[in-house]
């Protein structure tokens, strides 16, 4: 899709607090996976981790302010850029392994991807909206997934 980007806004609730011993190889390895994804094809930008850190904490912010809450934000030149990122690198290990570090359930969506315009950084509060579009209207070309993303546009994942 020309003159636009891929905005990917994924949010879990830890399991454990983040200085548990339980989560350490998931947060020891943060920085290793960001700097994974900044050096791949297609990587534009990711919300810088103090941005990021302030918003999952913030009590009255979008997220909510749960202490255990991690999420990215990032955007990518295209659909098959992410997708290489998610499912052919290290990053795969990780999410692999995500039913030690997160409890699935009661969360409800994590995941919500859409398009931006080149040039747009998105914000955490148009993250949540686009994860709450999600939740009301299902997938469609304004936020989706991977189901919708393999059909529209034929992501494999």
């Amino acid at each position: 899709m020309t003159g636009w980007n891929l905005a990917d806004f994924n949010i879990g609730i830890l399991k454990y607090d983040w200085d548990d011993p339980r989560v350490a190889d998931f947060r020891d390895n943060l920085d290793r996976v960001f700097a994974i994804a900044e050096r791949s094809p297609g990587y534009v930008w990711h919300i810088p981790g103090d941005q990021m850190d302030a918003a999952q904490t913030d009590v009255g912010g979008p997220l909510g302010g749960n202490s255990r809450t991690a999420s990215t934000l990032s955007v990518w030149r295209d659909l098959p850029s992410l997708e290489h990122f998610v499912w052919q690198t290290v990053h795969r290990r990780f999410y692999d392994r995500r039913a030690e570090w997160y409890d699935a359930q009661g969360q409800g969506l994590r995941l919500v991807m859409w398009w931006v315009p080149d040039g747009h950084r998105p914000g955490i509060a148009e993250a949540v909206e686009k994860l709450e579009h999600l939740a009301r209207a299902g997938e469609g070309d304004a936020a989706f997934g991977w189901t919708h993303a393999r059909a529209r546009w034929g992501a494999s994942g």
